[in-house]
């Protein structure tokens, strides 16, 4: 597949997150586990997202909802892992009932066997853009000139 990945690495699909979700690759830091998990969510991956769930941590109900339309991911922080475990904060910009809505989280990751899992996080308010950042959709339109209500 030649599409843009949708998590944001700028490569294509195919040569990014597609491998994740389909075991030819692991992650091999917290941070491509994030996008390649995200990833998952839009592209309605839900085997994945259970797989790279840690076992202690998954929850037993469906994970993905059909009727969430994602926008955008942004990483605001990814510090070097402290041994097996790893913290990743992000943003992913999501519609909701036809206004853009965010999901802000500092997630945790811990790496077993040589392996990345999430484990969970704790969401974090939602951030304020303004209106000449780039836009939450990933366009690299100005916000004002895409998705205002962002």
């Amino acid at each position: 597949m030649d599409a843009a990945c949708p998590c944001g690495s700028g490569g294509n699909y195919g040569d990014c997150c597609q491998r994740y979700h389909t075991h030819q690759a692991t992650a091999s830091t917290a941070e491509q586990l994030m996008r390649s998990r995200y990833c998952a969510f839009v592209v309605g991956d839900n085997r994945y997202l259970r797989d790279s769930w840690h076992p202690d941590f998954r929850p037993q109900d469906p994970l993905i909802s059909d009727d969430t339309p994602w926008l955008g991911l942004r990483i605001l922080a990814a510090p070097a892992p402290q041994a097996d475990a790893a913290t990743v904060e992000f943003v992913a910009f999501y519609r909701q009932q036809g206004r853009v809505a965010q999901l802000h989280e500092r997630s945790r990751f811990i790496r077993m066997d040589g392996r990345w899992y999430y484990t969970e996080g704790d969401q974090l308010p939602a951030i304020k853009l303004a209106r000449n950042d780039r836009c939450c959709c990933g366009s690299g339109r100005k916000q004002k000139h895409c998705h205002a209500e962002c």
